[in-house]
């Protein structure tokens, strides 16, 4: 069978595709509401592809594919076949070891922001992270360390000014004569907004583009802009983080149809069980998801505290995006100790809300 009869055997329905070459390796993987649809566009406006799907395209000579009931299952599972496979044309989620991080050697005279590939939990310093994007992190760092003065060249730190110094970029640290407390003011700043309890520099640095804009000063305007896209990369990923910390046990209701909802058990970036009921019956709906609860959400998991590393900080996104993204028409909600001792699950109406907006 050739490659468009298969596709017009596909189902259009969401799952995840294996692209093979002619040695039958897989050589990119990828996820579709639509899989019918998706992957039937890669032999359609040739024009409109980038080099790289082209190039995927003409080697393209067999593919497999696997179905999933939602689309959030695509996702997780597009996410773990690509680490596990990692094929040649996939690019949106990178190797492990792609990963950095902010790292603040809090110990020394004057702290410095610098990029790390890896973290030392006994080491004394801190870090933020893990960043997918190495060269956006650059960036962000970059642009904080210029915003905040702080971009000092001279390491050696013996009282010879660096050419910053000279271009307003450094505080005077390579003079190793600015008081430690005062530049320790900055750096408590930038840790503060890392982890986004002081969201200050982002009015800052708005105001400051505003007022540059309306002085018809357009190149400190963009140069700001760019500041506030790189502060936000920063931020955002910290948010996603502490959010997952802070709701790690979760239900996650998502409807296949008028008649079946998915019903989804998370804790942290794993998936304890999944499974699928009816919406004709709301009483048992509620009193299955109950028990459910009761035999995944043990005392030991509600009470465990979870680390996001490199290796799960594409499912923490995933899972962050799709519970925040109203669209999917999914519903959940998180799993407290305090909810299951006080039974609120069913007498307080919440499956009962959110059943009833499904």
């Amino acid at each position: 069978m050739n490659l468009k009869e298969k596709i017009k055997e596909l189902p259009s329905t969401p799952g995840v595709y294996l692209m093979k070459d002619s040695l039958n390796n897989i050589i990119y993987v990828g996820k579709s509401k639509n899989l019918k649809s998706r992957v039937g566009s890669y032999f359609q406006n040739s024009k409109s592809h980038s080099p790289k799907v082209i190039k995927l395209v003409q080697n393209l000579k067999d593919f497999d594919y696997i179905l999933t009931d939602t689309e959030f299952e695509a996702f997780l599972l597009e996410c773990k076949l690509i680490k596990e496979i990692k094929p040649r044309y996939n690019r949106l989620m990178k190797s492990p070891n792609s990963y950095s991080y902010i790292k603040i050697n809090i110990n020394d005279k004057y702290p410095n922001l610098e990029l790390s590939q890896s973290i030392t939990t006994d080491d004394g310093n801190i870090y933020f992270g893990p960043y997918k994007n190495k060269n956006t992190l650059e960036k962000g760092i970059k642009n904080l360390k210029d915003f905040y003065k702080i971009q000092c060249t001279n390491n050696s730190r013996k009282g010879s000014s660096c050419l910053n110094y000279s271009l307003g970029l450094c505080m005077g640290m390579c003079q190793n004569k600015l008081p430690r407390e005062e530049y320790m003011i900055t750096i408590n700043k930038i840790i503060n907004l890392l982890n986004n309890e002081d969201k200050s520099i982002l009015y800052e640095v708005e105001s400051m583009m505003n007022i540059a804009a309306t002085n018809f000063d357009f190149e400190n305007a963009a140069k700001y802009r760019d500041y506030l896209t790189s502060v936000n990369y920063l931020i955002n990923k910290v948010k996603v983080i502490e959010y997952t910390k802070e709701n790690k046990n979760i239900v996650l209701l998502e409807p296949l149809n008028n008649e079946e909802v998915k019903i989804f058990l998370i804790s942290g970036t794993e998936i304890l069980y999944s499974y699928i009921d009816k919406l004709d019956n709301l009483q048992e709906l509620k009193l299955s998801i109950k028990t459910y609860i009761n035999t995944y959400f043990s005392s030991e998991i509600l009470n465990s505290s979870i680390q996001i590393g490199r290796d799960e900080i594409d499912q923490t996104e995933i899972i962050y995006s799709y519970v925040k993204n109203k669209s999917n028409n999914c519903r959940f909600f998180v799993v407290t100790e305090s909810l299951l001792r006080t039974n609120s699950l069913l007498k307080g109406g919440l499956i009962d809300k959110l059943l009833l907006t499904l």
